[in-house]
């Protein structure tokens, strides 16, 4: 089955590769080699495609070797035989002008960086290429495919975000598995995908072998910025609107908290407020953001409150949450529970006037990193 499904795997994405090629003006194939033998040496290499293309009518040599998914780790591995291809072919075949190629069905940003700065081409199944040699320069920037999309999303969803959240609270700390999954109410099996995740985007350092392998966060700053796009390119959340008459500000916040913790009802604040909080930075701030849980009746606190659900004018925004992961490792001050750091700042990237800016500070003055 996985010899089918690679050879199925590398027909599709080469005929896409060929497809992209012939809408190029100035490109023409001649002939393509498929699952090419090239004897380097005493060893055997193999080139998943080999094709001849005239570029501005100069003859080049593409050595294509064909990947699933390439994170920067995959692009180390990929250039290393790309370069043993390189060789063998001019043993085997006596020609000079090969240009290598990484053909794939997803690559990442961080590797087309690493691939362009050793001048090896790229291809992926969403359109993207890079083809470099000394007289030809092609570089077409396309989104990725929504099943690549798919599989960068899934890193910072559901269990998987718990473990991030975790690790980004000591990011100069060494984990194992067992113990960080305690921290992050996750199973060991969840731990272990994240971290598998995080070193092929070489996020993470490594030390140790066995269930005593340890990992390290090296590149805090690339995780949550990773994070942070994923979640301005997702949707809004859905909120519920409230106006509480008589109470503003804190004096929500206080009564929030109060009602909360008499009906034992787990909450945090997001947002503006949390953010002032932990950092001021406004004068003032009209509109209370809550994490509440959703298998808790809201409507206990909305009656305390003698809140009423609005469509405009609203004081109270409610974000009801399935998850008890949006409350690990939320702080208390000045007597209310605030949503973590690195939740609020997330919270705000989608939040409307000033809540990026804001952002922005919090991270600067709060996060660090």
């Amino acid at each position: 089955m996985t010899l089918i499904w690679k050879a199925n795997l590398e027909a599709e994405i080469l005929k896409r590769f060929e497809e992209t090629l012939r809408e190029l003006p100035q490109i023409q194939i001649a002939d393509t080699e498929v699952n090419v033998r090239l004897k380097l040496e005493r060893a055997i290499h193999e080139a998943d495609a080999i094709l001849q293309i005239k570029a501005n009518g100069r003859p080049l040599t593409l050595l294509v070797e064909t990947k699933r998914s390439v994170y920067p780790r995959d692009a180390r591995e990929a250039v290393w035989q790309l370069r043993n291809l390189q060789k063998a072919f001019k043993e085997s075949r006596g020609q000079q002008d090969t240009l290598p190629v990484i053909a794939s069905e997803s690559i990442s940003e961080g590797a087309k960086e690493f691939l362009k700065s050793e001048n090896i081409s790229y291809f992926d199944k969403g359109g993207s290429l890079f083809l470099a040699d000394r007289e030809l320069y092609i570089l077409l920037d396309k989104p990725s495919s929504r099943k690549a999309t798919r599989s960068e999303r899934s890193l910072f969803t559901d269990r998987r975000g718990q473990v991030l959240l975790a690790l980004l609270q000591k990011p100069e700390s060494w984990y194992q598995v067992h113990p960080l999954s305690q921290e992050a109410f996750s199973s060991p099996a969840t731990v272990s995908q994240v971290f598998r995740e995080l070193e092929r985007r070489e996020w993470v350092s490594t030390r140790g072998t066995g269930p005593r392998k340890e990992r390290k966060l090296q590149r805090p700053a690339e995780l949550l910025d990773a994070w942070a796009k994923y979640k301005l390119d997702s949707p809004r959340p859905s909120l519920r609107r409230f106006y509480v008459p008589s109470l503003k500000g804190e004096d929500l916040l206080r009564k929030i908290n109060q009602t909360c913790e008499a009906h034992g009802v787990a909450y945090a604040i997001t947002g503006e407020w949390a953010a002032q909080l932990y950092s001021p930075f406004l004068s003032s701030i009209s509109q209370v953001r809550l994490r509440f849980p959703q298998d808790q009746p809201l409507s206990t606190l909305t009656s305390e409150l003698k809140a009423k659900e609005v469509s405009e004018g609203t004081n109270l925004a409610v974000l009801e949450t399935s998850s008890y992961g949006d409350f690990l490792f939320r702080e208390k001050q000045r007597g209310v529970w605030l949503a973590n750091p690195i939740i609020v700042y997330l919270d705000l990237l989608h939040s409307d006037g000033r809540a990026k800016e804001m952002a922005e500070h919090l991270r600067r003055e709060r996060i660090h990193f």
